[in-house]
């Protein structure tokens, strides 16, 4: 059994025991409990999709840790002029271990 939910504008494959990275989650600390809405439920054979029954269903998940991702350089350069710039970006993120997928009525 899986599902698709959907966390800080992304979506992500999920299944009881997986730990999954989303974007990073403040209002939240290490140990608390967060409900993630469904867009899709595979149960086996049967798949589930529509809105008005995954509207009941939250995937269940604790929050690991946060962290942050790999840096990114960011260069800009243009020919002839001596224009040079270098930034840095690492992404904040926190991981999150699911702990229950709810099977959808119908």
């Amino acid at each position: 059994m899986y599902a698709i939910v959907r966390s800080g504008g992304r979506q992500h494959k999920v299944a009881v025991g997986d730990i999954v990275e989303v974007d990073k989650l403040p209002t939240h600390n290490v140990g608390d409990t967060v409900e993630l809405s469904t867009l899709l439920l595979v149960d086996g054979d049967s798949v589930t999709s529509d809105p008005w029954v995954l509207a009941g269903v939250k995937v269940q998940a604790e929050v690991v840790d946060h962290h942050k991702g790999a840096k990114i350089d960011i260069l800009r350069y243009k020919n002839k002029t001596g224009y040079r710039r270098r930034q840095g970006h690492r992404q904040q993120y926190t991981a999150l271990k699911i702990t229950g997928i709810p099977t959808a009525a119908k």
